[in-house]
């Protein structure tokens, strides 16, 4: 007997830890600032990246990258981000599983699945389906001292019927992400990796190169579908740049997996529909503003997006193709392979960065050109003014209201942006005093935009370029930011972190008015 009431009361106490440790995670994650959840995720993520790339040994022979740049890599992955100090063939294999690691749980479709999975959670604690029906089955019988009228119960059993409704739907639509996300790199991994292992010139790379196939595919898909850019190649795209069927298995993972991701999984939960005849289906298409899954919009919305994608990658085409079909960094393709490959550089300026030229041998006007179309959000799309105005006044006193004294003082992108360049130009001041050609304005202003936006193009650095010829220099395929200071590699690791979370700053400096 006193052991059982023993055993009851460990059993109670174990229950209620359970119980407090429960709320406070609720708490912590369901009540807390999105922006400081994401903020600890990907500090959490790149430190533990970091941990983990320095346990593990790089390739036989291959020099140790120090510790900020091993961090900054971390940051890079975990970011999609792709901007490099150290050349990719120095990683060992186990390090590009590890790195491949990081930017798959850091890319968008994966977050917002981890959110989808907090948003069920949440959803679970409040209005599961068994407490509705409990609700429903207590209203009737017991809850109401009184009988209802037919208008409340009819009323109630709506009420609940939809909240039924809406949390089944949140289940499937978590599971359409999921079955998404998995039949995208189930299916990209097996055709790269068919690609390479069947085209000789492919299979030869790997093979000098030391790489495996099977690690190439992946972390390629991986690294492609993410938005991320990095390749395990030193020469990132540029070695594959004959390579068309490559290529155009590539091109569509960066759409699937970035700007054209809201279209897809609208389309995807419209077969479904069709197919199933699920209410499900219908009420995540009829109602996505309430699933609160911020990649889920309109049919109209969707259409102008896509309208708008395909707008900025032909006018990037058309203005490429006419400057640089002629140019040396096309040298030795031939017309479909030119074709093929300036079509993959315009479609990685937003957002991905994987390149197939040297981007410091192309005119400064493309540059400009990728400058203005990394700096865009991924979702960007042109609205006519008539569909703005169907927002409600509702709506818009609800915005107001949720503003805060930080919102209302910060800055907007642009001036975040340009701080942050300054900042850099100070940092390497006497890089810009005595290598000019390689530490200009534009050049860091790429470097800076490419990171904010979290693409990866880099004009990278060439002794040839130094007006001062200097004994020791040694070219490598790394990024601009190869050759910054720690202070200044540390300020595009602040811009990177500001790039990935982006979304919480694009409606911020309006209260600043220039007039």
């Amino acid at each position: 007997m006193g052991s059982a009431i023993f055993f009851g009361r460990k059993l109670e106490h174990f229950c209620s830890k359970s119980r407090f440790k429960r709320s406070c995670f609720h708490a912590l994650v369901f009540k807390a600032n999105p922006l400081w959840v994401q903020v600890v995720y990907f500090i959490v993520l790149s430190l533990l990246g970091f941990g983990a790339l320095n346990m593990s040994k790089p390739r036989t022979g291959s020099f140790g990258p120090k510790n900020i740049d091993v961090f900054f890599t971390s940051v890079s992955a975990a970011t999609v981000s792709s901007m490099s100090t150290v050349e990719m063939e120095v990683f060992s294999n186990t390090q590009l599983i590890i790195m491949t690691v990081l930017m798959l749980v850091g890319g968008e479709v994966f977050t917002s699945m981890f959110g989808l999975q907090l948003a069920r959670s949440s959803f679970t604690n409040h209005e599961s389906p068994d407490t509705i029906a409990h609700e429903v089955e207590l209203g009737t019988i017991i809850t109401y001292e009184k009988p209802p009228s037919g208008t409340d119960l009819e009323n109630n059993i709506n009420s609940s019927s939809t909240k039924s409704l809406k949390y089944r739907a949140t289940r499937y639509l978590r599971y359409v992400v999921l079955g998404y996300f998995l039949v995208v790199h189930v299916v990209g991994s097996s055709l790269v990796y068919m690609y390479v292992s069947l085209a000789p010139s492919a299979r030869k790379i790997m093979k000098t190169k030391g790489i495996e196939i099977q690690t190439f595919s992946f972390f390629t898909v991986v690294s492609t579908f993410s938005n991320c850019g990095f390749i395990p190649t030193n020469e990132n795209m540029i070695v594959f740049k004959e390579n068309s069927g490559l290529l155009l298995l590539l091109i569509p993972l960066i759409l699937l997996g970035n700007t054209l991701y809201p279209v897809c999984l609208r389309a995807t939960i419209w077969v479904l529909d069709k197919v199933t005849k699920k209410a499900e289906f219908n009420y995540i298409l009829s109602n996505y503003q309430e699933m609160g899954y911020v990649h889920l919009r309109s049919g109209v919305r969707c259409a102008l997006l896509a309208a708008t994608v395909f707008g900025f990658i032909s006018v990037q085409f058309v203005l490429f193709c006419s400057m640089e079909w002629n140019s040396d960094a096309m040298d030795g393709l031939g017309s479909y392979q030119k074709i093929v490959g300036l079509l993959f550089e315009v479609v990685n300026s937003r957002h991905s960065g994987e390149s197939i030229v040297d981007l410091s041998t192309i005119s400064s006007a493309i540059l400009l050109l990728f400058i203005v179309m990394m700096y865009l959000p991924p979702y960007t799309s042109f609205v006519p003014t008539k569909c703005w105005k169907k927002k409600s006044e509702k709506e818009c006193k609800s915005e107001e209201q949720g503003k805060n004294i930080l919102e209302c003082v910060m800055f907007s992108t642009l001036s975040y942006l340009a701080i942050f360049i300054i900042l850099i130009c100070i940092t390497e001041r006497h890089k810009l005093r005595e290598d000019p050609l390689n530490f200009n304005v534009l050049n860091i202003t790429l470097e800076v935009v490419s990171a904010y936006g979290n693409v990866g193009f880099s004009t990278g650095y060439s002794c040839k370029r130094r007006v001062k010829g200097e004994t020791g220099c040694t070219d490598s395929w790394t990024g601009f930011v190869g050759r910054w200071s720690n202070s200044g590699k540390f300020i595009l690791i602040i811009v990177m972190f500001f790039g990935r979370l982006k979304s919480f700053s694009l409606k911020s400096g309006k209260a600043w008015k220039l007039s």
